[in-house]
């Protein structure tokens, strides 16, 4: 499989202009300069690909369509399309990327899922910055600090369109709170050594955590943490009610805390009892 590691090789085999800069590149699509169809090929460094009227030809059901797209390292990407769309990229380097992550934030946690698909008015305010952006780019003396805001800025639209997009079309969202609740329902059908985590469930269903946590927020109204912690306070009653045989440092470990004591607080706060507390009213409404 092909892996392009810098801009200028990945723009010679897509067809695109040469790069002005080995941290940050900005451009126009011209699909009928560029090479429509490619087996899957890796990039080691950042994109955002902006497209309008895009078709994939890989779904023969296919409508045209105007969707935000990424591509990060070691994430594999082919395609074979239609050259009718218009569009525009962002590409960074993991330099710039790592020297800036309180302003990349969002893209490391959305960068990795599906398309956002846009509306017109999303279009065009994505555009309006886009413009802004090429005009500090192609400038001899680049201001990379306004570069960098209007790419910021274009990000923090990103976000706000998927959190409207989690709204518009909740199908595929569904599906993800069932998969982490069933992820959360087969933690503990085998041994544990340690609590759950949104990174143990985030890293199950191939998703950044803070991506996972957005959506299971958005649906829930709770946290992706406090949809866990009422898991395991769940199982906590369980093995409080049904094994009594069963003492509390024996339920903590069972639970995956390594701390028994941390156990009994952690109850305690989320039942207002502690667990020796709690089985006692149990037994006795028994």
């Amino acid at each position: 499989m092909k892996k392009f590691v810098d801009f200028t090789s990945y723009n010679q085999y897509l067809g695109l202009d040469s790069p002005l800069n080995n941290d940050i590149d900005v451009g126009y699509y011209a699909p009928e300069k560029m090479l429509l169809k490619s087996e899957p090929i890796i990039v080691d460094f950042y994109r955002i690909s902006i497209k309008m009227g895009y078709i994939n030809k890989f779904d023969p059901e296919a409508k045209p369509l105007n969707a935000v797209f990424f591509n990060s390292p070691e994430i594999a990407v082919g395609w074979d399309v239609v050259p009718t769309y218009t569009g525009m990229y962002v590409q960074l380097s993991k330099k710039i990327i790592e020297e800036n992550r309180n302003l990349f934030k969002t893209y490391l946690d959305y960068g990795q899922h599906e398309a956002l698909y846009l509306t017109n008015d999303e279009v065009e305010e994505i555009s309006t910055v886009f413009q802004l952006m090429i005009k500090y780019y192609e400038r001899e003396n680049r201001n990379f600090t306004v570069l960098l805001s209007y790419v910021n800025l274009l990000i923090s639209l990103v976000e706000a369109f998927y959190k409207r997009q989690f709204s518009t079309d909740p199908k595929i969202y569904n599906r993800i709170i069932t998969d982490f609740q069933h992820e959360l329902i087969n933690y503990y059908t085998q041994p544990v050594s340690q609590l759950p985590s949104v990174q143990y469930f985030a890293d199950k269903l191939g998703l950044t955590s803070n991506y996972l946590g957005d959506i299971v927020k958005h649906f829930t109204k709770k946290t992706a943490l406090e949809n866990i912690h009422e898991f395991v306070i769940k199982k906590a009653k369980e093995l409080l009610e049904q094994n009594i045989e069963m003492n509390t440092t024996e339920v903590a470990y069972d639970l995956g805390f390594e701390y028994p004591n941390y156990f009994s607080k952690f109850f305690k706060k989320q039942v207002n009892m502690t667990p020796k507390e709690y089985r006692q009213q149990a037994i006795i409404k028994k």
